[in-house]
């Protein structure tokens, strides 16, 4: 379920953010709720870390590498300069 937020703007401001979403074809609250997702999403450190552990391993496996090579994966990287 969705709820509402109030914001308060400048007039100058409002009109250009309503300027902007029709241009891309958006409405406002879709525009404000991109922001903040990516707001939250840039802050979140947990989740970055999550989705850079996927990176990490999905890149190992590319490589075929599993659980059983992190620990020599991590000492290669570690020696170079």
């Amino acid at each position: 379920m969705t709820t509402q937020m109030i914001v308060r703007l400048d007039p100058e401001l409002k009109a250009r953010v309503n300027h902007f979403a029709k241009v891309e074809g958006k409405n406002v609250s879709e525009v404000v709720r991109d922001l903040l997702e990516d707001y939250v999403k840039t802050r979140d450190i947990g989740a970055y870390i999550d989705t850079l552990w996927d990176r990490i391993g999905a890149k190992a496996t590319s490589a075929g590498s599993d659980a059983k090579d992190v620990q020599r994966i991590i000492r290669e990287v570690r020696a170079q300069p």
